[in-house]
């Protein structure tokens, strides 16, 4: 099954209440947000790439044309560096089929044809075993297991896999 990638707009809020309004589909982020949670949530990626912090893109099903999930890469500091941070989230009946994997390697093309940073971080619950394996077939390096703030308030127990954009990891 194949994938593209397509820049986040103002249609998407529907996709972003099924990935991110879904307790189901976020019990590895610290829970589902509310309705006015996820509406200024939807700003911020429409805004996203117009700052030059990052890029949000919906994944699409190339046979279907449906928005299947969700991948975005944003500027942040990080242990001292300022780097990439990536995520993603692919709705359940599409999951399993590679397509976070695939979404996920666009982006990444993406992050590094921009040669802004040198390195691409993804802080998978350590618990998120699918996102863990993702990390693992794209080449991602385990730096360690961590603490992290997501959402703001909520700690929980994460594994560091960092991506090197320019060269070898």
């Amino acid at each position: 099954m194949g994938v593209r990638i397509e820049p986040w707009g103002e249609g998407d809020l529907p996709l972003l209440e099924k990935l991110l309004g879904d307790p189901a589909m976020t019990e590895h982020l610290g829970g589902s947000e509310t309705h006015e949670q996820l509406v200024e949530r939807q700003k911020r990626y429409e805004r996203l790439s117009e700052s030059g912090t990052g890029r949000c893109f919906k994944i699409v099903d190339d046979a279907t044309g449906d928005a299947v999930g969700s991948v975005i890469y944003w500027d942040r500091p990080w242990r001292g560096d300022d780097v990439y941070e990536i995520g993603w989230s692919v709705l359940p009946p599409f999951q399993g089929r590679g397509l976070a994997g695939k979404g996920t390697a666009l982006a990444i093309e993406m992050a590094r044809s921009e040669k802004k940073h040198r390195f691409l971080h993804a802080f998978p619950s350590v618990d998120n075993q699918p996102s863990n394996a993702i990390c693992r077939k794209l080449g991602f390096t385990l730096i360690e297991e961590t603490e992290f703030e997501y959402p703001k308030g909520s700690f929980m127990r994460c594994n560091d896999w960092r991506l090197d954009l320019f060269g070898s990891n």
